[in-house]
């Protein structure tokens, strides 16, 4: 998979960077939830919520039915809730309260299909009380009104339908009369449908007049029924109780707030908490970790882990003499100490020297009374086998063309989450362009839980294997100096050179055409074994050693110059295959017509 494929397949959020950082930052989390949590103690205690009054209402309903859902009730709290039951409880309570913030300070809740419970709040507790006395007395008044608005009405249509059925009545009693008075000429048909209308007529007045009267009754039920049940009381307070209930929501939503600003802040920052991360971003491995030291207990147990690192840093290195720089990032107190214990361990081996380039490492106190010689940076060059460690800093406002001063490899030491994505892209360029290859990552306080690789196996010289320190053994070549080969030249004249031998002019050389070289790698693998390829020069024959000896001019002496002596050869070296090409002087065409 390509680099490029690699960036599109990334998620846009990584779920597991996301709660690594969320519970990196549980300082912060914490923190807002133990402020959440004192401050609702302190609500409690400095703002005490006011006396608050409880009623129980009634209320009697005449359309009411066993399969009733609690809807009549629920139109009774909407009804409570209004300004008109607002104003008329101001009303009697004489107070200039606007009813919209009257309402602010009650509420109704319905128990049952007919008890509705009344909660009011005071400043005082016989405020509370009288609110809660006025608002159940104006509900039930306005309750029972409209109840009797609602039969008064039922009456006045009952009426009216009796009058019209007595305006209908009249003319047919006359039709009657007149039908009556014809005597024996009276249609009897005629006279049976008017009696008949009369009948009905006079039977719809009476059903209208009875229930115009017991609608002028009202409903004496509901004006009864509908009462205070539970007189207006003082609800009682527990102290204890509602400061485990303020506190409990005050932690409740201080953790909220300090889950949700540090899900934030870990995206806004970018900045790489995971092993993986950390090496791709700086281009090199991670080879250690170390996580943060306790500040006052354990402390015996973060120095021996930073010892064990510092062997492996150790086995790290070069072995012969040379430089090598520790550059903190974000650790610079364990960085100094790491760097110590690299000293001490190398002291044993021979002669090492600790260059201090970092602000506040005080590395001379560090080494105590160890043999370690503390310097600082550009006082004295390495001679010889000189062990030398230089420590410095990578944080931003950092002097790059001086970090190759340090050493000629360096080793990054990184406190996790410390510095955000672009700044270590800037770290890896600039070593980069300085020349000065990264052995490796060490990490500081890593988060535990972390379990991804930290390793980078794109290319051989991010590797430990792949160093330039970690070269394999040269394989033993011939004495004789190997020509590598070379392409083939265009055909052109060749000038007459000096003859090799004293005593013969050299034939046209024998070019034998070979593939061009290959690039040699920077850093060349371990395993990959070296070869190494030499020419084959040709063989002379007796025919072409005459023609040599006919064609040679006379010698010129020459003021100029003396070649040294060619030394002896033997025959049997023409069959070495590492023999140099030798080389021989064209043919003239004079003297091949001599021949």
């Amino acid at each position: 998979m390509t680099s490029a494929e690699k960036t599109k397949s990334e998620p846009l959020i990584d779920l597991q960077r996301l709660v690594v950082s969320i519970r990196r930052r549980r300082r912060l989390w914490m923190a807002t939830a133990l402020l959440g949590l004192i401050a609702g103690g302190l609500v409690a205690m400095l703002l005490p919520s006011p006396p608050t009054a409880v009623a129980q209402i009634l209320v009697i309903h005449p359309d009411d039915s066993p399969t009733d859902s609690g809807t009549l009730m629920r139109t009774d709290v909407a009804v409570l809730k209004t300004t008109k039951t607002a104003g008329a409880a101001l009303k009697k309570l004489n107070s200039t309260q606007p009813p919209e913030e009257f309402l602010k300070d009650y509420d109704g809740i319905g128990l049952t299909n007919n008890v509705l419970q009344l909660t009011v709040k005071g400043k005082t507790k016989d405020e509370a009380l009288s609110r809660a006395q006025a608002i159940s007395d104006a509900f039930i008044a306005e309750y029972i009104g409209r109840n009797q608005a609602a039969a008064a009405a039922q009456q006045k249509a009952l009426l009216d339908q009796r009058n019209q059925a007595q305006n209908e009545l009249t003319p047919i009693e006359a039709s009657i009369v007149t039908e009556e008075a014809k005597g024996r000429n009276a249609n009897p048909a005629q006279l049976e449908r008017l009696y008949s209308r009369r009948a009905e007529l006079n039977s719809k007045i009476s059903d209208y007049d009875g229930r115009a009267q017991e609608a002028g009754i009202g409903t004496p039920k509901v004006a009864a029924g509908t009462q205070i049940v539970d007189a207006p009381r003082i609800l009682p307070k527990s102290l204890l109780k509602t400061l485990g209930t303020d506190m409990g929501i005050g932690l409740a939503l201080g953790l909220l707030a300090g889950l949700g600003l540090a899900a934030i802040t870990s995206v806004v920052k970018d900045r790489p908490v995971l092993r993986r991360e950390i090496s791709r971003h700086l281009g090199a491995s991670v080879i250690a970790q170390l996580p943060e030291p306790p500040r006052f207990l354990r402390r015996s147990g973060a120095a021996t882990r930073r010892r064990r690192v510092a062997v492996t840093l150790v086995r790290a290195v070069r072995e012969e003499g040379g430089s090598v720089s520790l550059l903190d990032l974000g650790a610079r107190q364990i960085t100094a100490a790491l760097a110590v214990d690299m000293a001490r361990e190398l002291a044993e081996k021979g002669p090492i020297t600790l260059v201090d380039d970092l602000p506040k490492a005080n590395l001379r106190e560090l080494v105590g009374d160890a043999q370690i010689q503390v310097l600082d940076r550009g006082d004295a060059p390495v001679a010889g086998k000189e062990r030398r460690i230089g420590v410095g800093s990578i944080e931003p406002g950092t002097a790059w063309t001086d970090i190759e001063f340090l050493g000629e490899e360096t080793i990054l030491v990184v406190r996790t989450a410390h510095a955000n994505t672009e700044w270590l892209h800037t770290v890896a360029r600039q070593l980069a362009d300085r020349r000065i290859p990264i052995i490796g990552v060490v990490v500081v306080d890593p988060d535990p839980r972390d379990h991804t690789d930290g390793t980078l196996w794109d290319g051989l010289h991010t590797a430990l294997r792949g160093r330039a320190g970690a070269v394999p053994e040269p394989v033993p070549v011939p004495a004789r100096p190997v020509m590598t080969a070379r392409p083939v030249a265009p055909a052109r004249p060749v000038a007459p050179e000096r003859k090799v031998l004293p005593e013969r002019k050299a034939a046209p050389e024998r070019r034998v055409p070979r593939p061009a070289p290959k690039p040699v790698e920077m850093f060349p693998d371990e395993d990959a074994p070296v070869r190494r390829l030499s020419t084959v020069a040709p063989v002379e024959t007796d025919a072409e050693r005459t023609v040599e000896r006919v064609l040679e001019p006379p010698r010129e002496k020459k003021a100029a110059r003396r070649r040294p002596p060619t030394p002896y050869k033997r025959p049997e070296d023409h069959d070495n295959a590492d023999q140099p090409t030798k080389r021989f002087s064209p043919v003239s065409p004079d003297n091949a017509e001599a021949l």
